[in-house]
């Protein structure tokens, strides 16, 4: 998503509200039920005038110094980043095959990708979400996950979408970073248990707000 036109109402919520809040095992922070939250995306560098406790902003925008800076003003960041839409402007745009390139989605320069060939992303989005460590940031929202309710120019299924969101959860995990489901809340039930957080844009407009 390059541009922040379509946000009407913006949910940002612990999926372990429900039940009693435990830490998830390895991780370096997990957000917790009630913090306060900006949500900057399009925009650099951070306007930390707004004083919350957490920022989600552009992982590719915002280098290590706006990280320590957000730090330094006592808050968590969490590093929004595309992992279901090749976008053209990105740094490493030229590393996806035009094999895993389907649609666009609708937004200028976007085009879905082809989550059923893990083989191929794997080492792209590997490598984003350890930009995302080596900058210090606390947690990764990845983007664009609900391709198969899409039309993609890919035949992509619910399991596979299922698989591809779990898969790229456990790398997360495994860097000891966060991580928040974003889009695909039909699949909210099944993904609770791999995921920290749901980032929901438009829950009221979609009547989604009960589901999560």
């Amino acid at each position: 998503m390059k541009h922040l036109g379509r946000l009407s109402v913006l949910l940002i919520s612990v999926v372990s509200t429900a039940q009693q809040w435990q830490p998830r095992p390895g991780l370096t922070w997990q957000p917790r039920p009630g913090l306060t939250w900006n949500y900057q995306i399009g925009s650099a560098p951070t306007d930390l005038a707004v004083h919350v406790q957490v920022y989600d902003i552009d992982g590719f925008d915002n280098d290590s110094t706006q990280v320590a800076a957000i730090h330094s003003a006592g808050a968590k960041a969490v590093c929004y980043i595309n992992v279901g839409t090749w976008e053209n402007w990105r740094p490493d745009a030229k590393q996806f095959p035009s094999s895993v390139l389907g649609r666009t989605n609708g937004w200028p320069g976007e085009r879905w990708l082809d989550i059923r060939q893990t083989n191929v992303l794997a080492p792209i989005i590997t490598a984003r979400f350890q930009m995302c460590k080596d900058k210090g940031f606390d947690a990764i929202e990845a983007d664009n996950v609900d391709g198969y309710t899409n039309s993609t120019g890919f035949p992509l299924t619910a399991a596979e979408q299922l698989a591809y969101n779990e898969w790229y959860a456990g790398i997360a995990h495994s860097m000891g970073l966060a991580i928040a489901l974003k889009n695909d809340t039909d699949q909210v039930a099944q993904l609770v248990h791999a995921f920290d957080f749901k980032v929901d844009e438009q829950c009221f407009q979609y009547s989604e707000c009960s589901t999560l």
